[in-house]
């Protein structure tokens, strides 16, 4: 199905920053309750590997909320995503605190055109693929794009955040 090019603000950010990228929609079921899931087996249809594909998750950290970007199969290492972001610790966010922030549906969230750019850190496992793919902003829009403009356009750092 067709995707207006500027359908939310991840897509009007990329535009805006000239960056090449492309985007995927696929049904979402509503009553779904693992987004990152539901991407991954949607999207291994047209050959994406499940470490390619990223979640967003929002952390709250002691100076307000920070974003982690790691592969839909891994956990978040909340120790490696503070120390990543400059702080003692992290815990996940509120999901009605991580909406307000971004400005997106949890299940959507994008680390790309958010209402407030937060601190970022992006999986170092994003770097071994020449494209990645995270949320749009919409449940069931993905972008896929190179690794080190996804970084580049979120100021993120880059660090091994996954628990093992």
């Amino acid at each position: 199905m067709p995707v207006a090019r500027a359908a939310t603000p991840a897509i009007a950010a990329l535009i805006a920053a000239g960056i090449p990228h492309d985007v995927l929609q696929y049904r979402h079921d509503p009553r779904t309750g693992s987004f990152g899931d539901e991407a991954v087996d949607e999207l291994a249809r047209d050959g994406v590997v499940a470490d390619q594909i990223f979640k967003t998750l929002v952390v709250t950290l002691p100076s307000g909320l920070g974003v982690a970007v790691v592969p839909v199969p891994a956990k978040l290492s909340l120790k490696a995503a503070a120390a990543a972001l400059g702080a003692a610790k992290a815990t996940m966010a509120d999901p009605s605190a991580a909406a307000r922030a971004t400005g997106y549906v949890v299940g959507g969230i994008s680390p790309l055109g958010q209402r407030k750019a937060l601190p970022t850190v992006v999986d170092a496992s994003a770097l071994q693929w020449d494209r990645v793919l995270c949320s749009a902003g919409k449940r069931g829009l993905e972008v896929g794009l190179d690794p080190r403009d996804l970084v580049r356009l979120t100021n993120a750092a880059v660090a091994d955040i996954r628990a093992l």
